[in-house]
C-alpha cells in the first residue's frame, strides 16, 4: 500500500541489495568497512563513559546514597535487555539508521520516522550536553595550568546570570570574592566584563563550539581516523579509571556505607535520570552497520561486551565515592575531583580533570559519528532530501549530514545551559529503546542456522511470566495507582503517565498470555518505558514540541517523496 502511513520495507529485499553492494536499495554507500569487534566494542565504552561518570553520578549518589549501585544494576539490567534487542536487528538487518531501520521494518514508515526524529534528538542534544560538560572540564584543567579564560567566553548566559546572583548575596553578607565558588566567581566575571553589541552582553561558550568543530572535522575526514582516536582515547580513559578505583579504595571508610539507604528506595529512584545519562550511547555504534566488516557478528558482541565492561566500572566507582566520603557531600559538578581534593590527593583530581577531558571527546565523536548516519538513512528512503545521503568520494562519509550535524550542535552549545537538556536525551533514548523492543515482537520467525556466526536473541516463552510479573508490579503499586486513579482529575501529568503505563504493561501482559511473547523484548521494553515515566514531566512537554516539529516535516515533505511512495523526481 503505496500511500499507508504505516508502509513497511522488507527485511529480504535490503539483506539482498546489502549483500549485492547497495544500501536499502538506494544505491551504493562508498562506506569503508573498517571495524571489528574490538574497535565496536571500544565505540560503545566511548560512547558510555563520558560526563555521565564524571558528574551526574554525584547527584545520584547524593539521592540514593551508596544504595545508588543498585540503580547501576537495574539500569544494566533494563538497557541489557534493549542491547540484546538491538542486536537481534543488528543481526538480521545489517544496514545503518539504527532503531530508525529497524522500525521501518517492523512498524512501517511513520513509526520509522517519529523513532528517527527522535534518535535525532537523542545525539544532537546529548552531544550538547557533553559539549558543555566538556568546556567545564577543559576549563578545570587550564586552571591547573594558572590559565583562565574570560568568564564571558567560558559560559552561557544563563548560568552566567545565576553566578552572578550568588556572587552579589554572597558580597552582600560579607563574602569576598575569592572565598565565593568556582561558579559565581565565573558569573560574577562574565556579567562585568562581557562585551556588548547592540546593547546585548556577548556572553558565550567558546569552549564547546571549538571541540564540536574540531570532532565534526574528525567525523567528516574518515571513519578509519575516527576509529584509530577512539580506540586511544579509549585505552587512555580506561587506565585512568582503574588507576583511580585502586587507590581510591585504600581510602574507603565503611562507615559511610552506613545507611546504605539513606533516603529508602525511593530516594535510589530518584537518580534514574542522572544514572541513565551514564548508560546512553551504546545503541550509537549500530549507526556504523555498513562500516562494519562482520556486523551480523561483531554488532550484537560489541554491544553487549562495551555495557558489561561500563556497568563493572560504574558500580566499582559508586562505591568509591560513596565510601570516600558521605553521600551527602557529593552534590557537586566534579564528584571523583572532589573526593580526592578533600583528601588532599590534588595531583590525582589533575588526572581526573585530564581523564574527564578525553572521555568527554569520546563521546562527542562517537554521538558525532551517529547522527549524520541517521540522517542518511533518512534521506536514502526519501524522507529527507537527497543530499543527506551524499557520501563523501575521497573521505567515504556522509559529508552534507555531518556539517549539519556540526552546526546543530555547536550553536546551541555556545549559548544554551545543559540542565534542562539531560532529560530530553534520556526520553529520546528510552523512546528508541522500547520501539525496538517491542518491534523484535514483530519480526518474522527464521530458523536458527546451525554453524552461523550470527547473533540471534534466545526465545524464553513468557506465557506465564509477564502476567506475573504485571501482577506483581500492579500490587506493589497498588496505593499509588489507587491515590491517582481517586484523584484522576486534579493529578499532574507525572500521575497519568504512570497511569498510562500501568495500561501498557496490563494489555502486554494480556497479550503476552494469548500470543506466548518472549521474556526479554517485553521486559526490556516495560523498564524502559518505567524508566521514561519517571522523568520530570516538563521534559515530555518539550519532546512533544520536538515531535509535533518532525511529524510536521513528514506530512509537508517526506510521506510524498518516501521511496515506497514511487515518487520520482
Amino acid at each position: 500500500m503505496p500511500d499507508s502511513l504505516f508502509r513497511k520495507k522488507s527485511i529480504e529485499k535490503i539483506v539482498a541489495d546489502s549483500a549485492a553492494g547497495l544500501a536499502d536499495g538506494h544505491g551504493g554507500t562508498g562506506l569503508r568497512k573498517v571495524l571489528g569487534v574490538r574497535d565496536l566494542t571500544f565505540m560503545g565504552i566511548a560512547a558510555v563513559i563520558g560526563a555521565g561518570i564524571f558528574s551526574t553520578i554525584g547527584t545520584a549518589a547524593f539521592n540514593g546514597g551508596p544504595g545508588i549501585v543498585f540503580l547501576f544494576m537495574i539500569t544494566a539490567v533494563t538497557c541489557g535487555f534493549s542491547a540484546l534487542c538491538y542486536a537481534e536487528f543488528a543481526s538480521r538487518v545489517p544496514i545503518a539508521g539504527s532503531a530508525y531501520t529497524y522500525a521501518y521494518v517492523s512498524f512501517g514508515e511513520l513509526i520509522a520516522w517519529i523513532i528517527g526524529w527522535a534518535l535525532i534528538l537523542e545525539y544532537a542534544i546529548g552531544n550538547i550536553v557533553v559539549a558543555i560538560s566538556w568546556s567545564g572540564y577543559f576549563n578545570n584543567l587550564l586552571e591547573g595550568f594558572h590559565i583562565g579564560l574570560p568568564g564571558w567566553l567560558a559560559t552561557n548566559p544563563s548560568n552566567a546570570k545565576a553566578g552572578y546572583e550568588e556572587a552579589m548575596k554572597g558580597l552582600a553578607n560579607g563574602q569576598v570574592l575569592e572565598t565565593l565558588t568556582k561558579n559565581a566567581k565565573m558569573g560574577y566575571d562574565a556579567i562585568l566584563h562581557a562585551p556588548v553589541i547592540a546593547g546585548w552582553k556577548v556572553i558565550i561558550n567558546l569552549p564547546a563550539l571549538i571541540i564540536v568543530f574540531l570532532i565534526t572535522v574528525l567525523a567528516y575526514i574518515g571513519i578509519k581516523e575516527s576509529k584509530k582516536t577512539t580506540n586511544f582515547m579509549v585505552i587512555f580513559k580506561i587506565i585512568v579509571i582503574v588507576f583511580i578505583i585502586a587507590i581510591g579504595f585504600f581510602y574507603v571508610d565503611t562507615k559511610n556505607w552506613d545507611p546504605f539507604l539513606p533516603n529508602g528506595f525511593g530516594g535510589v529512584l530518584a537518580g534514574v535520570s542522572a544514572v541513565f545519562y551514564a548508560y546512553i550511547g551504546f545503541d550509537a555504534i549500530s549507526t556504523t552497520a555498513e562500516e562494519c566488516k562482520n556486523p551480523q557478528r561483531d554488532l550484537p558482541r560489541g554491544m553487549i561486551y562495551s555495557l558489561l565492561i561500563c556497568t563493572v566500572l560504574y558500580i566499582l566507582i559508586a562505591l568509591v565515592l560513596t565510601g570516600m566520603v558521605r553521600y551527602s557531600e557529593l552534590k557537586v559538578d566534579d564528584p571523583l575531583a572532589y573526593v580526592f581534593e578533600k583528601i588532599h590527593l590534588n595531583k590525582i583530581g589533575y588526572l581526573i580533570s585530564v581523564s574527564a577531558v578525553v572521555a568527554t571527546t569520546s563521546v562527542l565523536l562517537v554521538f558525532q559519528l551517529g547522527q549524520p548516519r541517521i540522517w542518511m538513512s533518512m534521506s536514502r528512503d526519501g524522507l529527507l532530501p537527497k543530499r543527506f545521503s551524499k557520501v563523501h568520494p575521497k573521505f567515504h562519509t556522509p559529508s552534507f549530514a555531518t556539517i549539519v550535524t556540526g552546526f546543530m550542535v555547536g550553536i546551541p552549545s555556545l549559548f544554551v545551559s545543559s540542565s534542562t537538556m539531560t532529560d530530553l536525551t534520556s526520553i529520546g533514548t528510552l523512546f528508541a529503546f522500547v520501539l525496538v523492543c517491542f518491534g523484535v515482537l514483530v519480526l518474522p520467525k527464521i530458523a536458527r542456522i546451525k554453524g552461523s556466526s550470527a547473533f540471534q536473541l534466545p526465545y524464553v516463552n513468557g506465557k506465564y511470566f509477564i502476567p506475573a510479573i504485571v501482577m506483581l508490579t500492579s500490587f506493589l503499586f497498588r496505593t499509588r495507582i489507587n491515590d491517582a486513579l481517586t484523584n484522576l482529575s486534579s493529578e499532574g501529568y507525572q500521575e497519568i503517565l504512570f497511569l498510562v503505563f500501568m495500561l501498557i504493561a496490563i494489555i502486554t501482559a494480556i497479550k503476552s498470555f494469548i500470543g506466548s511473547y518472549s521474556v526479554i523484548p517485553v521486559i526490556g521494553a516495560l523498564s524502559c518505558l518505567y524508566l521514561m515515566i519517571e522523568i520530570p514531566a516538563i521534559s515530555w512537554l518539550w519532546f512533544f514540541a520536538w515531535m509535533g516539529l518532525g511529524l510536521t516535516i513528514y506530512f509537508l515533505y517526506g510521506r510524498k517523496r518516501s521511496k515506497l511512495c514511487n515518487f520520482t523526481e
